[in-house]
């Protein structure tokens, strides 16, 4: 490494994954850090599910209908997608260029597939995993939504149950335990601030 590479006045700029199984509490971290107003760039998902009550188009998510994001696919246009409970979801290849060459940290919320996909990607990403204390307790966090039928519910959970067994493919896993968001978020910061400080600094090349 040259000693241009080692900056710690201009480092790299991050990927960051933030991902977990549902129920988990991915977007509850992401809102409580852009709250923060840490010079993040947070990617906007795309997603064909329709909007949940207290969600808002270009802030939350982009809502597309299946035909606008099979266009996107078509036209190569997606850094990575997925199929996730029956609904495509992903992200754009030109924002995440755009937001790392601007030489922002970039945040992006991924469901396990989603991350698992970005790994094979972009190696030198930053892949956080966010779980429960419990089994039983993201079972019935997915339970007190009560905005799914009974058929999705028991598709959410038995995906979730699957994918807690998939921490192990992750850099860093973080338990976000009921009433502990705080803490969870000032984990994340720590994570970011000791990956900015490595002597051999993630490069993320796409």
């Amino acid at each position: 490494m040259t000693e241009s590479e080692f900056n710690l006045h201009n480092p790299q700029p991050l990927l960051i994954v933030i991902s977990g199984p549902s129920g988990v509490g991915k977007d509850s971290v992401v809102q409580a850090l852009k709250a923060r107003g840490l010079p993040f760039h947070f990617v906007v998902t795309a997603t064909t599910r329709q909007p949940r009550a207290d969600e808002q188009d270009g802030k939350d998510y982009f809502f597309v209908s299946k035909e606008e994001f099979a266009h996107m696919i078509e036209n190569d246009e997606m850094f990575e997608y997925a199929i996730v409970y029956n609904d495509y979801k992903g992200n754009s290849k030109k924002q995440v260029r755009d937001a790392l060459s601007s030489g922002q940290d970039v945040i992006m919320r991924l469901d396990v597939q989603g991350a698992a996909t970005v790994r094979k990607l972009a190696p030198e990403a930053l892949l956080i995993f966010l779980t429960t204390q419990s089994e039983h307790e993201l079972v019935e966090r997915l339970k007190g939504r009560k905005s799914d039928s009974a058929e999705d519910l028991s598709l959410r959970i038995a995906t979730a149950q699957r994918e807690l067994k998939r921490a192990i493919e992750f850099d860093y896993v973080i338990v976000n335990s009921d009433g502990c968001l705080n803490e969870t978020v000032e984990t994340v910061i720590a994570i970011i601030r000791a990956e900015h400080h490595r002597v051999n600094p993630r490069k993320v090349n796409l």
